[in-house]
């Protein structure tokens, strides 16, 4: 069975996106392409995002808001015809499954925490549970609200496919040594171990030569 990987498009260049798609084609993963509201806020963004018929498509929003605001955005967006999109759990369980309840055909995925926040984040907040217990408790939600999958960090994954056994989706994804912004992270081997089904994988593969940071990701992978 073939890795499966998100590539984020974290671009408002369509050359970009278009060089990303081109140049990231190979048989040997099962790619889909994640676009987050940078892009579709950009110029053209929506509109390029309602042409690609052919790829899977990961529409990032991390929906945060009342839940009349959060199903009115599904609905404004379902004619792209998206297969995954973001609310953030924190937005509450009736947001949760009222955007659930009209999504049709597409995946409703549930973000827990962000890789890019620590113990040390949480606490600026004003949370009071430690990341390993506020996740859990995340997904417990989700799982109530019967979302299609949740986003986490592979640091959470192992005793989170104990009682979600959905899609479980992970970010804060490295196979070299730059962490940029994100603060929990794994390496894509790590990830698929602890039981994610789907990484998103953005600057290690589109910084740079793409074709080669695709065949640096096949390496990591066929030589673990």
């Amino acid at each position: 069975m073939k890795n499966k990987i998100f590539i984020a498009c974290d671009t408002v260049k369509i050359k970009k996106i278009r060089e990303i798609l081109k140049n990231s084609k190979n048989n040997k993963l099962n790619l889909g392409y994640k676009f987050g509201l940078e892009f579709i806020n950009s110029k053209g963004g929506r509109r390029f995002i309602s042409k690609l018929k052919k790829e899977k498509i990961f529409l990032d929003l991390k929906l945060h808001d009342i839940p009349n605001t959060c199903l009115s955005t599904i609905k404004a967006i379902k004619d792209l015809k998206v297969d995954y999109v973001t609310i953030h759990i924190s937005s509450g369980i009736e947001a949760l499954k009222a955007v659930k309840k009209i999504s049709g055909k597409i995946k409703i995925l549930g973000v827990t925490t962000l890789t890019s926040l620590n113990e040390k984040s949480l606490r600026e907040i004003g949370f009071n549970k430690k990341i390993n217990s506020l996740v859990l408790h995340q997904v417990k939600l989700a799982k109530k609200a019967n979302l299609d999958g949740v986003v986490c960090s592979a640091n959470e994954v192992k005793k989170i496919r104990r009682l979600f056994k959905k899609e479980i989706i992970t970010p804060g994804i490295r196979f070299d040594k730059k962490k940029y912004d994100q603060k929990r992270v794994t390496s894509p081997l790590q990830a698929y171990e602890n039981g994610s089904d789907w990484l998103v994988i953005g600057r290690p593969i589109t910084r740079g030569n793409i074709k080669n940071n695709i065949q640096k990701l096949i390496n990591h992978l066929d030589n673990g």
